[in-house]
């Protein structure tokens, strides 16, 4: 029996499952973001060489989430869902016992082979059981749980620098081994897709026919322009504000983490769940709400970027982190939704890892590019300019789309 509401049993249990490993998934991989002073210290390298360590994990995480998105389609996606985060988790612990940069970049790029596979099956998941007008508000309060993991990054700059960052990677990866044993008993997949129901040809669905369908599809491939350009934004400001912040204004490595973590990704809660259920409310009398929504939330975000990496007052700068995580999160509860609009549902997670691939290969890009501007004594102020400039472009490439059907 369905509830009052028409969703299927479990469809918020779900959410709630995958809101703490969502949060897990993005913890482990910011927090060594925010522990510059003490990586830097205990393995001497470069600016560029720091940037390559986040770099090293997105280019990976990028190149294989179409493949990753695809495993989703094919098999179970909570059984995807639950390798991943046992997988990545272990891979945290590991990073503790790095001895030197090269297995260092090691953990971190085997890190980005586990997670790849966990948002385009996590996202799949939610949509397979918020089919209606719970759909973007579902992925909405998902992504909080991200946001909060984000947020939560600083914990790895307070713990290097009250205890080791060696304890950081081992805490926080011993606890994702815990809670992903446990998930094996309670997460399962929607029970029609698991029985091989729903509206689409029977049979699994094969990679490369995957792949033609979705890149057969203009406005998919907007959608990739758009939220490709849209990988610069997130790890400008995760990579590179904490060092910003504690240079310009003199703070103390954790407080830096997490000042630049917990004013942009807190405020991104709220503007998460007011996304989601913004688009989700509009959607009712107007389709194209989950392409209005992120328009106007980029156009507000860009200026917060501005101001927080031009002006000399701390409170300001905190001010413009608000804004931004506020505004910008309102990309992150509709992406979904609009992928739904306009591709096909068979191909679902794994159009979500394509995006993903595009995103994340920028994202490293961005990130290295950051380091190689320290270390040639350019501005790091550039990096967060380009990043409020894609924001604009990004404003416009979205109301340029056109949804196919609601599914």
């Amino acid at each position: 029996m369905r509830p009052p509401s028409g969703l299927p049993p479990r469809a918020w249990l779900v959410v709630g499952l995958l809101w703490f490993v969502g949060g897990c998934n993005y913890l482990v991989r910011i927090m060594i973001t925010t522990m510059h002073g003490s990586v830097v210290e205990a393995f001497p390298m470069s600016e560029a060489h720091f940037g390559l360590l986040s770099s090293s994990f997105l280019w990976v995480y990028g190149l294989l989430s179409p493949f990753a998105g695809y495993l989703s389609d094919r098999f179970s996606r909570s059984r995807v869902i639950l390798v991943s985060m046992i997988g990545w988790s272990t891979v945290t612990w590991l990073t503790a016992y790095a001895r030197n940069f090269e297995e260092l970049i090691a953990m971190r790029a085997l890190l980005g082979v586990f997670e790849a596979c966990y948002l385009p099956a996590a996202l799949a998941l939610i949509t397979d059981y918020h089919r209606g007008p719970t759909r973007a508000f579902a992925v909405g309060v998902h992504m909080t749980g991200i946001m909060v993991g984000s947020a939560l990054g600083g914990l790895g700059g307070w713990l290097a620098e009250h205890r080791s960052w060696h304890y950081a990677f081992s805490l926080v990866g011993g606890a994702g081994v815990v809670y992903g044993v446990l998930l094996i008993f309670v997460l399962r997949d929607h029970p029609r897709e698991a029985a091989g129901g729903g509206h689409e040809p029977p049979g699994h669905p094969r990679f490369f026919p995957a792949i033609r369908s979705l890149f057969g599809n203009g406005s998919f491939i907007l959608a990739l322009v758009y939220w490709g350009l849209l990988g610069i934004v997130p790890w400008a400001m995760s990579g590179w504000m904490p060092v910003y912040l504690k240079e310009h204004f003199n703070l103390a490595q954790g407080v830096a983490g997490f000042s630049s973590t917990g004013f942009s990704y807190f405020p991104g809660i709220a503007g998460l769940l007011i996304g989601g259920a913004w688009s989700d409310r509009w959607s009712r009398s107007n389709p194209r709400a989950c392409l209005y929504v992120p328009a106007i939330g980029l156009a507000l975000s860009a200026p917060g970027i501005l101001l927080a990496a031009h002006t000399g007052t701390l409170g300001f700068a905190l001010a413009g982190l608000v804004v931004f995580g506020a505004t910008t999160a309102f990309t992150s509860s509709t992406m979904m939704p609009i992928l739904c609009l306009v591709s096909s549902p068979r191909y679902r997670a794994t159009g979500y890892g394509v995006l993903n691939a595009v995103a994340n290969v920028v994202a490293g890009l961005t990130n290295y590019a950051g380091g190689a501007l320290r270390d040639a004594h350019i501005d790091i102020v550039r990096i967060f300019e380009l990043a409020a400039a894609a924001e604009i472009v990004c404003a416009a490439l979205v109301l340029f789309l056109r949804p196919r059907a609601a599914t």
